[in-house]
């Protein structure tokens, strides 16, 4: 604020005039002059120092008008939730799970008994559709839109524009950083981004992934059919490790005939995904021991699985060996009580032997 406006706020605030000094009426009667010298003129009245501390508050208060100005325009760009009917919005369309259309999503009735509680705590996120007009398409959040339909509520969304390549890097952090996808579906979506086009340093960025990663990713996922991997589904307990191995077993014609075989029987359906997994790589391993353990008897052989179907132990018992094997599925602390529990399981056979 330059003086002059400072001075004319000042003057309008409380009324002041010109400090200069006026002239002095001629008087009628002047007297005599005489030879004394001219009283000292009067100096120009400086303002008090509460006008000088009204100056600067002035000034103050207009620095403080700029700043609150910038915030308010800060605050209308700012990304802001909003509510959308989910009837509205498209998901991604890049696929990365393997549960949503196959019935395989086990912890979604959790989610939508939580969000029918509690609400919907983490928006997604959504961008302007790019050929309807009006609609949406997601980046994240898909199983809360699933809820959020389901449930017949608005879902909670920011809008943010995103061009296709941005889209698929949001999905696949915003995955990463929440832990939300098994290695396979992590497989999974790495392949469909390269089938759809995107180049593998975009895909390498979406999943946070190395080159060399990359590449193991895409060599599982492609070993393994389509049919197959779906009817396993995520399989959230399984790690690299084991789908590489299932890989390498389903490489062979025999190997992809007898999985196909599995997955189409009803009690495999029945079971959890990480129990499936067990029961087809099992099923491999059994046409891949050596030609002595092909030879042992079939039913020597025993599955033990849970009240729930899954796969926990394998029971061999035959002339040769008779031993317990348990799923990596099993907490070790369990395999450790059991060890513990061998001695007292025997005492407990041989009375029941002996009576």
């Amino acid at each position: 604020m330059t003086d002059k406006n400072r001075r004319d706020q000042l003057k309008a605030l409380f009324g002041t005039v010109d400090t200069a000094p006026q002239p002095e009426p001629t008087p009628l009667n002047t007297a005599p002059m005489d030879n004394t010298p001219p009283s000292e003129q009067p100096k120009q009245r400086t303002a008090s120092g509460a006008i000088k501390a009204m100056g600067l508050s002035l000034g103050g208060i207009s620095r403080e008008l700029e700043d609150a100005r910038k915030i308010r325009e800060s605050l209308e760009g700012a990304e802001r939730v909003i509510e959308i009917d989910p009837q509205l919005i498209e998901y991604s369309f890049v696929e990365d799970r393997l549960s949503h259309d196959f019935g395989l999503d086990e912890t979604f009735r959790e989610l939508v008994e939580s969000i029918k509680l509690n609400g919907q705590q983490v928006p997604i996120l959504v961008r302007p559709h790019p050929e309807r007009r009006g609609y949406y398409q997601t980046a994240y959040g898909h199983r809360r839109l699933r809820a959020a339909a389901e449930l017949k509520l608005p879902v909670q969304a920011i809008v943010r524009e995103l061009s296709d390549a941005q889209l698929v890097v949001a999905q696949g952090k915003e995955n990463a950083e929440r832990r939300d996808l098994s290695f396979i579906e992590r497989a999974f979506f790495a392949r469909n981004l390269i089938d759809r086009g995107f180049s593998r340093s975009v895909v390498q960025d979406a999943l946070a992934l190395h080159k060399a990663e990359m590449t193991r990713y895409l060599q599982v996922v492609d070993a393994i059919p389509k049919p197959i991997l779906q009817a396993i589904g995520p399989a959230p307990k399984i790690g690299r490790p084991r789908w590489v191995k299932l890989a390498d077993l389903l490489k062979k014609p025999d190997g992809r005939t007898a999985a196909q075989e599995i997955v189409q029987q009803d009690h495999f359906k029945l079971q959890g995904s990480d129990g499936r997994f067990e029961a087809v790589f099992e099923r491999l391993l059994e046409l891949n021991r050596p030609a002595a353990a092909a030879k042992a008897d079939p039913a020597a052989a025993r599955h033990i699985r849970d009240g729930n179907g899954d796969f926990i132990a394998q029971l061999l018992n035959s002339k040769k060996e008779r031993s317990i094997s348990f799923a990596d599925t099993v907490p070790e602390g369990f395999v450790e009580f059991v060890a513990g529990e061998l001695d007292g399981l025997l005492q407990r056979y041989r009375s029941g032997q002996k009576a």
